[in-house]
């Protein structure tokens, strides 16, 4: 009986030693892909989009990695890949959330030609493959814009509308006038990381140029700073760009709300605008480009009764200018520029004014109101939609 018992242990021992060792070389095989598959992952490019450069015939590729796969490539062309191009890297952090912000500048494109594109890295593989249209040249031709503000990562009822858009064709290029994600801040940069993945099927394909809103704020504004590329020198906070018979000119609201970042914010954005209107203006600029269309978050105009907002009040800090000395408003130095259109968000809810200066309506004339204005149109655009029970407000 003992030998038995411990002749069926021998047995037995053995056959569940064996059985186990088979059970444990499948599940390694199993552990290994799914090791390969997580450690490729870490490398692989995520949230990738594009922005226009600094001419019509430059884009700009951003994208992330979990990981640094020493390399920042780009490789593109016309139908085929012909082209390469290198670019930097930076590491960014939110708490325990790190990640590599991968920029890649494209220059002499040839205009209006549709380009493929992938990104990536030669040691760790690349992206899905994207395509994107070059702007097209001078500026006879009526340009499609895609114009939205106040966009979250939940209840985005607009991104199927856009993606579907984006499919057909369209529009040509995207704004997205301020607060994104709600916030990307949080949960260490997780709830941006998912927000720039949801944006991807149209930001990869189409510009997508951006103004920083009040959500984006923490950090003095390092989640958007670090995680979009917008033309000019000044962390896409202010910059201009041309698109066909238009100067567009994107700026931040914010710096006048958020003064413990700094006053010389102010100050240097206003000289900036003033010189950049200026040079829009000069003869020949503004008869190849005669519509100037400014962007920037908050409004200078509501209508409603917000009480944490001031563009209800005639003390509206985008429009006056900091608080008690009224100085670096931007309404007289839009009007005095002859700005057209000054595009809104922040307020969830779509308003278009009439030509408008210091509360005064200046119609063009009684019967075509927006023909020849004395003033510039303000148009708030409205939320792309967020959290329905979002009531944080800065």
């Amino acid at each position: 009986m003992h030998i038995f018992q411990i002749f069926i242990f021998a047995l037995l021992f053995p056959y569940l030693f064996v059985c186990s060792k088979i059970l444990k070389v499948e599940n390694q095989f199993e552990l290994n892909e799914n090791l390969v598959h997580n450690h490729a992952a870490l490398y692989s490019p995520r949230h990738v989009h594009i922005s226009y450069g600094h001419g019509i015939t430059e884009m700009f590729v951003t994208w992330s990695t979990v990981e640094d796969p020493n390399g920042t490539v780009v490789e593109y062309g016309l139908g085929v890949f012909e082209q390469r191009t290198v670019g930097n890297r930076t590491l960014f952090k939110t708490g325990m959330n790190i990640q590599y912000i991968h920029r890649v500048h494209l220059k002499n494109l040839v205009a209006g030609s549709r380009y493929v594109y992938h990104c990536g890295s030669d040691a760790f593989g690349w992206s899905d493959l994207f395509s994107f249209t070059v702007m097209k040249e001078g500026s006879n031709w009526s340009p499609r814009v895609v114009v939205y503000g106040d966009l979250g990562n939940e209840n985005a009822q607009s991104l199927a509308r856009l993606q579907e858009e984006a499919v057909l064709g369209k529009f040509d290029a995207i704004v997205h006038n301020g607060d994104f994600a709600y916030d990307m801040d949080m949960d260490d940069g997780h709830i941006g990381d998912a927000f720039m993945e949801q944006i991807q099927p149209i930001a990869a394909y189409y510009p997508y140029m951006t103004s920083p809103g009040n959500h984006e704020q923490s950090g003095n504004f390092s989640q958007y700073k670090n995680r979009f590329t917008m033309p000019g020198n000044f962390d896409s906070i202010m910059y201009s760009w041309n698109m066909g018979p238009i100067h567009f000119i994107g700026f931040s609201t914010e710096v006048y709300y958020f003064l413990q970042y700094g006053l010389k914010q102010v100050v240097n954005q206003y000289e900036w605008l003033k010189q950049d209107l200026m040079e829009a203006n000069k003869a020949e600029n503004r008869k190849a480009r005669p519509w100037i269309i400014t962007y920037g978050h908050r409004p200078m105009y509501c209508s409603d009764k917000s009480i944490w907002d001031d563009c209800s009040t005639r003390n509206a800090l985008v429009r006056v200018g900091i608080p008690t000395l009224h100085m670096f408003g931007l309404e007289d130095l839009f009007n005095e520029n002859g700005v057209d259109l000054a595009i809104w968000a922040h307020e969830h809810a779509y308003e278009r004014l009439w030509p408008l200066y210091n509360y005064t309506v200046l119609n063009g004339s009684l019967e075509e109101p927006y023909t020849n204005p004395k003033a510039m149109v303000h148009i708030t655009t409205g939320s792309a939609v967020i959290r329905v029970w979002q009531v944080k407000s800065y």
